[in-house]
């Protein structure tokens, strides 16, 4: 008499493809400056000044981290008169800087 085992069953699991373009997204927001803009940004919109004045760096170095992010679709921007601000626009961003704020102490 032989035993038959069975596999157990995997869950639905995520495309390969779909976990290479968030670890690309994740990576890009692997930095203390962009993890900064980001918790600024949840709670409202900003400018590269304001941005970078709260990170202690350049505006040219916040012009960056902020492409970056927009290239990810993480951030979008939108001009008011000379002025340009930057928001949320992936609303999981909440969900992500809540998970690092609790595991890491923020408020």
């Amino acid at each position: 008499m032989t035993a038959t085992t069975k596999t157990p069953k995997l869950p639905k699991l995520t495309p390969l493809e779909a976990l290479e373009q968030a670890a690309e997204c994740l990576k890009t927001l692997a930095h203390p400056h962009r993890l900064r803009m980001v918790q600024m940004l949840l709670r409202g919109r900003y400018t590269v000044g304001e941005l970078a004045e709260a990170c202690g760096i350049p505006s040219h170095m916040a012009s960056e981290h902020l492409r970056l992010m927009q290239r990810c679709s993480l951030l979008r921007s939108e001009k008011d008169g000379r002025k340009v601000y930057y928001q949320i626009a992936e609303p999981h961003l909440a969900n992500i800087m809540a998970c690092v704020e609790a595991r890491f102490g923020g408020g």
